[in-house]
């Protein structure tokens, strides 16, 4: 027998003292082995309601074994970390999470593009449930899953808006630049959070030496940092452009 719960939805001390007690306390009769709770996103339960079944836990291993999802293990409690095997799971890889997509379109008998469905998969880093989520709001507001649909329905930057973006960076002036890399920011939407964490993956591409990059990398850092703690936008993108200019400047 399986008991199966979203602990993100009921995550109170009531589910555990309830369903939870009232599941793994009764024996089964015409049944052998051991009852299974599984609890889906457990670091989203309280810790008191923790703390009640870490008791259960205890109580019941004789006829009940738990199963214990979660994202962030730092949110579990250690006195229920101690009682449990942990098994941590890596992000899937794109031959893993191609198949499962593929089989989804087909059943829903949507019309996505190959560079649609590689947009899915670069989104998702690994990551089915995220995946599955931007092919469903992409499917819902145009009629095809295209890469450009992809990346404007969740309002992440294109791939030539971000090298676009670089080479502008990297040969034109200062108040051009921000001119530039504010109008397409401000037009398509962005947030500079997402153009930076793009922009950092030019960087490790471009030919500077490991100075000038490592400048460059810290100085990004530093700006996502500040954004991080809510400044503005404006002068974080100032920021990033004289960063720049700085290390062409180190660079000539």
């Amino acid at each position: 027998m399986v008991l199966e719960l979203n602990a993100s939805d009921d995550r109170g001390i009531g589910i555990v003292r309830g369903e939870i007690l009232n599941f793994a306390s009764t024996k089964t009769i015409f049944k052998s082995g051991f009852k299974l709770i599984i609890l889906d996103e457990a670091d989203a339960m309280t810790n008191d309601a923790q703390n009640a079944l870490r008791r259960v836990i205890e109580k019941f291993t004789e006829n009940a074994r738990f199963c214990l999802i979660c994202n962030y293990l730092s949110k579990i409690i250690p006195a229920l970390q101690s009682r449990c095997t942990r098994f941590r799971f890596g992000p899937l890889s794109l031959s893993q999470m191609s198949p499962r997509i593929e089989h989804v379109i087909e059943q829903e008998r949507l019309t996505v593009t190959e560079d649609g469905k590689k947009a899915l998969m670069d989104l998702a880093q690994g990551d089915m449930r995220k995946a599955l989520n931007i092919l469903q709001s992409t499917s819902m507001a145009f009629e095809e899953v295209t890469e450009n649909n992809v990346y404007q329905c969740v309002g992440h930057p294109l791939k030539s808006d971000i090298s676009n973006m670089v080479t502008t960076l990297l040969n034109e002036d200062f108040a051009f630049s921000y001119d530039q890399i504010n109008k397409v920011k401000v037009n398509k939407g962005l947030a500079l959070q997402d153009v930076l964490t793009q922009i950092h993956l030019y960087v490790h591409r471009i030919e500077f030496p490991n100075e000038v990059k490592m400048y460059l990398i810290d100085k990004m850092a530093e700006i996502e940092n500040r954004l991080a703690a809510g400044t503005s936008e404006k002068i974080q993108l100032s920021s990033l452009i004289a960063a720049f200019q700085t290390a062409r400047q180190m660079v000539a």
